[in-house]
This record gives structure tokens, C-alpha cells and sequence, in this order.
């Protein structure tokens, strides 16, 4: 597991050498934020009804992740409104789309006039920073269990921006040293011009090159193009040893167009907005190409909980769990942090959710909402292990404590996990 710390007070650091130069760090917990001892830790006089709605991608080139994404939401809900703790989840869904479709324009406003305290997404960090300030200025929480881009770590955001999904600077630079690892020496990447790929194409760059190696090739392009056969034709012509893609679903049509330019796909490394179960889906053979993706190795007993929810819900099976557990865990302190400030508006919830992560470096280790409930209740202070992982918030909403998964292509053109650091 990879530890890293930031500070809402600091600034974005400029060097991958503030981060971590492994993937097993010294392990820090953030001071700061709001303390509260259990003494001064009480009970809501009476029931609590929490408002949340979604924005999460049910179109758009990140739809892959909606539906592992909002399982984790759904069973979140259901498992708090089953505890019977004093707080009841009123839950709306909601589609964010991505930056070209632009389905949160309709859905932000809809949540916001609907009276919700918090709201669950975006997924793409790009969208996210569209309508974040929005909910900025209305007092409504914004908390993402997908968003890396390093821009929220020091974003004026009035302590209501928190997130479950670490900064791409961890995952960026165990991307750019898995490549070097594998002896890779000379390589070209292709990014979106957006928040998150131009965050993280800039950290594996400075990363990989960090180790000896030469980028010799970068090309970019727009959310919504559709056309990249100038992107691959400059990174062709450079004959790299190994590709990056940072991408989202236009990856299927960026892989065969440089394994016809001549590229071989095994030496392709993809990101967590591409890395998914791609199947039939993209027409050439990916055997042997590696992705990263944050998130744990998760317990057959919670995708099997995962799944159930989702299914009830009328859909078919999930394929993919990515950023699931993330999702549920948003939720999970959401309704925590609502609990032990007994209130049920944004700005209060804020106030509590850096404690019941353990972030205070105060509180009884608990791992299920049930079990941190009853210490709330009983004058305590929660410090929740999610599923997600220990999560631990810094004084930026930040988590402190995230793994990072190594995956790998088999010949069927699905992944498996093949390492975590």
C-alpha cells in the first residue's frame, strides 16, 4: 500500500521527488481539520435524512465505470438505511456524461434544486472542475471516488471538495516506473488535453525519465475528436520501445491504428480510464499489454454484495468493479460524518469527514457503518477502514493511504490483477 500526504494549504508540488520514489512509503497521517474528542461527540436529537444525488457517467467516454461506480453508491444506501442508526439516505441518481455530451449541465442543477447536502461524482476530473465551484458557492459537498487530477489538492473549494480516489501523482509514478522496470528505454505517449491526462501524461513523463529513459514522442487530443491518425503517425515515426495511453473509450480506436502503424500492443501501457474488460470491444490482439488502476484487492464477499445490489436494481451482471469500492466509501463517510455532527447539511457534514476517516489521528477503528454508527452514538469518535482502504483524509480531502493495481492482458483481451503496490 502507498502512503502520500498533502495539505490544502500547500501548493501543488512540482516534483515527483516530493512524492513517492516508492510504492511502500513512510506512512503519515495529517494533522489539522476539525478535531472532536469523544466527550464532545453526541447523538442527533432526532433522525437524520441525508440528501445525495449522483454524478456519474451512465453515458460518455467513461461509462465503462458508472456501473461498478454507482453499485458501490446503491449498496452504500441500502446498507446504512438498513442499520436503522438515526439516519436515513434519500438518494437520487444521475448522470454526468463526460466533457462533450455534457449531461451534468442538466443533472447538477437538478440535484442542487432538489435540495441535496452532497453529491457523488464526477468520475473524469475534467467534469468535475465544470461544476464544482457551482456547488462551491451553494454549500452542497462535492466528493468524487474517481477524480486523480493533482489541481484538487489546492483548489479553493471551502472545505466541501473531498475525494476517495488518490492524487494521479502516486499513480503516475508507478505507471512510469512499471515501464521502466520492464526495460523500457525509449517510449512515446498519447494523452487527452484535459485535467486528468494532462496531469498524469506530465508525472509519468517526469517520472519515467527520472530512470534514464526518453520520451521520445508525446501527442495530444480533445475530448470528442474522433479522428487520431496524426497522434499516431508523430508517435510511430519515433519507433518507441512501449506506448502510454492515457485515454478513455478512444482506445479502441487508437490500438489498431498503431499495431497497423507497425506498433506492437504488448508493449502498450494503459491508465485507469481505459483499463477495462475489453473483449471483442477493441478489434486487435492486446496479450501481454499492462495497465494501473488505484484500488485495493477487493473481498469476494463485497463484489458478491456489489453485485446483488446492482442486479436488484434490474441490471445484468457487473464486469468490472473499478472505483466501486471508492464509491461505496463516499457514501459510508458521507453518512458517518452527518451522524457526528448531527446535522444533515453540507457545510456541517464537511466539518466531520476528515475525523471519521481517522484523519484527526483521534478515534476507534471501525470498518462497517453499522459498528462506527454505535460509537457515535455512544459519545465516541469513528475512525472508519473502508473498503477503499483506510482512507485517512489530509487537511486537503485528500485520502492518505491508496493502492495501486497492476494489470495485465491476457489473449481474450481481458485483465488481470498482477501486482499491487
Amino acid at each position: 500500500m502507498s502512503v502520500f500526504t498533502r495539505s490544502r494549504a500547500g501548493k501543488a508540488l512540482g516534483g515527483i521527488a516530493v512524492v513517492a520514489v516508492s510504492a511502500v512509503l513512510l506512512a503519515g497521517c495529517a494533522g489539522g481539520g476539525t478535531t472532536t474528542t469523544p466527550s464532545e461527540s453526541s447523538a442527533p436529537a432526532e433522525d437524520l435524512t441525508l440528501k445525495i444525488g449522483s454524478v456519474l457517467p451512465q453515458t460518455g467516454s467513461l461509462a465503462f465505470l458508472g456501473p461498478p461506480e454507482e453499485a458501490g453508491v446503491l449498496l452504500a444506501v441500502n446498507e446504512v438505511n438498513e442499520a436503522a442508526k438515526g439516519i436515513t439516505v434519500d438518494f437520487t441518481p444521475g448522470d454526468s456524461g463526460d466533457a462533450d455530451n455534457k449531461a451534468f449541465e442538466t443533472t447538477v442543477p437538478k440535484l442542487q434544486n432538489a435540495g441535496v447536502s452532497a453529491m457523488i461524482g464526477a468520475a473524469a476530473s475534467g467534469v468535475t472542475k465544470l461544476f464544482l465551484d457551482s456547488n462551491v458557492a451553494a454549500g452542497i459537498i462535492t466528493f468524487s471516488p474517481a477524480n486523480t487530477s493533482p489541481d484538487f489538492t489546492t483548489w479553493e473549494d471551502d472545505n466541501l471538495y473531498w475525494r476517495t480516489a488518490p492524487s494521479d501523482l502516486l499513480q503516475g509514478e508507478v505507471l512510469g516506473n512499471l515501464v521502466a522496470e520492464d526495460g523500457h528505454k525509449n517510449i512515446g505517449i498519447i494523452y487527452q488535453n484535459d485535467a486528468y491526462g494532462t496531469g498524469l501524461f506530465g508525472v509519468v513523463k517526469e517520472v519515467f525519465e527520472s530512470t534514464g529513459g526518453t520520451v521520445v514522442a508525446e501527442a495530444s487530443y480533445n475530448d470528442g475528436d474522433s479522428s487520431f491518425d496524426a497522434q499516431v503517425a508523430t508517435v510511430a515515426a519515433s519507433n518507441p520501445d512501449a506506448i502510454v495511453l492515457i485515454t478513455f473509450d478512444q482506445f479502441a480506436t487508437i490500438a489498431p491504428l498503431l499495431v497497423n502503424a507497425g506498433q506492437s500492443a504488448e508493449n502498450f501501457y494503459l491508465v485507469d480510464g481505459n483499463l477495462k474488460q475489453w473483449g471483442a470491444d477493441v478489434s486487435v490482439s492486446l496479450e501481454g499489454a499492462k495497465g494501473t488502476t488505484p484500488g485495493p484487492v477487493l473481498e469476494d464477499d463485497f463484489k458478491e454484495r456489489l453485485n446483488a445490489a446492482w442486479v436488484d436494481g434490474g441490471s445484468t451482471d457487473l464486469e468490472d468493479f473499478s472505483y466501486a469500492a471508492e464509491s461505496y466509501d463516499a457514501v459510508i463517510l458521507l453518512a458517518l460524518a452527518s451522524l457526528a455532527a448531527g446535522s444533515a447539511t453540507g457545510p456541517d457534514i464537511a466539518t466531520k469527514l476528515q475525523e471519521v476517516s481517522g484523519g484527526s489521528g483521534e478515534g476507534t477503528t471501525c470498518t462497517s457503518f453499522a459498528e462506527c454508527a454505535d460509537i457515535i452514538l455512544e459519545g465516541g469518535v469513528a475512525d472508519y477502514d473502508g473498503y477503499s482502504g483506510p482512507v485517512t483524509f489530509d487537511d486537503a480531502g485528500d485520502p492518505t493511504e491508496a493502492s495501486i493495481g497492476i494489470f495485465q492482458f491476457g489473449a481474450d483481451n481481458m485483465h488481470e490483477r498482477v501486482e499491487t503496490r
